[in-house]
């Protein structure tokens, strides 16, 4: 493993996990309380042996800059590991910013290509799965393929929302279609109870969806991006391209939990199942694949005559005479009195508020940090540095799919309400 590079790619915009993506980056925002979605593909990595580990992004990346820089120092001795952000840049070569996953890749092949290694590792920062990426390579070097496409086993209706893969028994690729839809989905079929599935799970899920996550031989990689100068994304030109040349492509299948975590609802809906007991979908439980975040060196959770049930709550967090139900509540976290949380994710906060700074605070008017007492709060994401006031409803009363609130500080996605980091909700307000 010491001889991959591992290419974490950050995405776009984010504008489907909008407006957690408003001041941070994709792989940024939070999960599970304390970590970050950038921990999990650099975890991953780190178990699997994977220590030269680029990140690329272009979006809001000063968090997850002081994130990596604070959480993953793997520098050691002489050993040249490290986990290092690309921001995307202009320069006289190339004026535009990255225009897809394969133009990112290519943007930076001149630093990729001083390395001295075999093969090139592309990961997604936004995958909620765990992983050992030594399994995945030693099946791509031992087949001899030049290029292995980690494979999740879908249904039919999920299948129209993927790259699908057409294999032969063998595994090897013969097609690869984005999104098909129609006669041309039917056309994706493959017997997936040759690859390991019951032939109840087979009939379930007969189609092979691409992860995002690939593994190249070293010069098949370079020389697919300088051969099609104008791609600009893995799934849709390049793997096509290397199917129409000739080259060996090949599928891997991966039958386990994973989670695309690319919409508000999918994150809300992620978090949420970690609660699920006794035995969540995905657990950070594992010591021998833990995931790795930044350590806080904060004291446990206080909690005063507070009544939790399938909760997770983030340490260095206050609660008080409140009722938590199903929710996951972020480092920091401040309940008061009387408040009911119920199938709701609180991300915390970033910083603590002294006795005597929220008693300036309320003497100046102003709402202290946490959710104030009274308040109820379902259905819903708080994000960090929050301010809720007293007796507020956060319920999502008259039901609304989709709405922007942004001048009262939240937004509506999916039916979730979404309150904006550092926001402030007044005493009193109903949603």
């Amino acid at each position: 493993m010491k001889r991959v590079l591992g290419i974490i790619l950050g995405g776009g915009a984010g504008t489907r996990l909008y407006p957690l993506t408003k001041m941070r980056a994709k792989p940024a925002v939070p999960l599970a309380g304390k970590y970050r979605l950038i921990d999990i593909p650099v975890s991953n990595c780190i178990n699997s042996g994977i220590n030269k580990i680029y990140v690329l992004t272009q979006f809001n990346s000063a968090s997850l800059n002081r994130h990596i820089s604070q959480t993953f120092n793997l520098s050691s001795g002489f050993d040249q590991g490290f986990v290092e952000v690309l921001a995307a840049q202009q320069t006289p070569e190339s004026p535009s910013w990255f225009e897809g996953t394969a133009d990112a890749v290519r943007k930076y092949e001149w630093l990729f290509q001083e390395w001295d290694i075999d093969e090139v590792l592309i990961l997604s920062g936004d995958q909620l799965y765990r992983m050992d990426y030594g399994l995945f390579v030693a099946e791509h070097r031992s087949s001899g393929a030049d290029l292995t496409v980690s494979a999740l086993p879908v249904d039919e209706e999920q299948a129209q929302s993927f790259g699908l893969m057409h294999t032969n028994e063998g595994g090897w690729i013969s097609k690869f279609r984005e999104k098909p839809k129609g006669e041309a989905l039917q056309e994706m079929k493959v017997d997936t109870g040759a690859m390991g599935l019951s032939p109840e799970e087979a009939a379930r899920r007969p189609y092979l969806a691409s992860m995002g996550i690939y593994v190249f031989k070293r010069d098949v990689l370079f020389n697919l991006l300088a051969q099609n100068p104008t791609a600009t994304d893995f799934g849709k030109e390049i793997i096509p391209k290397a199917l129409n040349d000739g080259l060996k492509l090949r599928s891997y299948l991966f039958d386990d939990y994973w989670e695309d975590i690319g919409t508000i609802r999918a994150f809300y809906e992620a978090n949420l199942a970690l609660t699920t007991q006794p035995r969540p979908p995905f657990s950070f439980y594992d010591k021998q694949f833990p995931i790795y975040t930044r350590h806080r060196y904060l004291p446990p959770s206080k909690l005063q005559d507070a009544q939790i049930t399938e909760s997770i709550i983030g340490e260095g967090s206050i609660l008080k005479a409140c009722s938590v139900h199903h929710c996951v509540l972020g480092v920091r976290s401040r309940i008061e009195n009387e408040v009911v949380l119920q199938d709701s994710l609180v991300m915390g906060a970033d910083f603590y508020e002294s006795a005597e700074e929220r008693a300036i605070v309320r003497e100046r008017g102003g709402i202290p940090m946490g959710v104030g007492t009274g308040t109820t709060v379902r259905r819903a994401i708080l994000d960090k540095n929050v301010r809720i006031g007293s007796n507020v409803t956060i319920v999502n009363k008259d039901h609304v799919e989709e709405a922007d609130r942004s001048d009262q500080g939240f937004y509506i996605r999916g039916g979730i309400v979404v309150v904006n980091k550092n926001a402030c909700i007044p005493d009193g307000m109903v949603i």
